[in-house]
């Protein structure tokens, strides 16, 4: 495990990068009208904000791995304790292509598990990902 992930749904974009610029100490490291994103080091922290598409709050917490070898460790334990987890591979989101791996913590807080493979010019729109008792179409990228 190499980052932890936070991604925060937003109001406004713009104000948001204001206050996280001015907590975090950095400018984002993307930065786009629908999304930006801090990957900082002390603390080690992937931490993004998009725009909300329903309720703004906290979307989904996660790990950041920087090998396939980690990720699928990590996933391999979970699955063998039984954990449901929702694959995907090549997704699309949050201006990047990743593998990821879905679950639900006991209290129903999302867990995104990722290996980000390159970043790309579009937001993205993956939603083909659903969890248990979730219809395909609830779920968007990162939502």
């Amino acid at each position: 495990m190499k980052r932890f992930h936070v991604n925060v749904a937003v109001a406004d974009v713009s104000n948001s990068v204001d206050f996280y610029t001015g907590l975090f100490g950095v400018a984002p490291t993307i930065a786009k009208d629908d999304y930006a994103k801090w990957m900082l080091d002390d603390p080690r922290l992937n931490f993004s904000v998009s725009r909300a598409q329903a309720a703004a709050g906290l979307r989904h917490v996660g790990l950041q791995f920087e090998s396939e070898g980690e990720l699928d460790a990590v996933t391999a334990r979970l699955d063998a304790a039984g954990t449901q987890l929702a694959q995907q591979t090549g997704a699309e989101c949050c201006y990047a292509r990743s593998d990821k791996t879905w679950l639900r913590d006991p209290d129903h807080v999302i867990w995104e598990l990722f290996l980000t493979h390159e970043q790309i010019d579009s937001f993205g729109a993956d939603g083909a990902v659903s969890m248990a008792g979730e219809s395909p179409k609830a779920r968007s990228c990162c939502a």
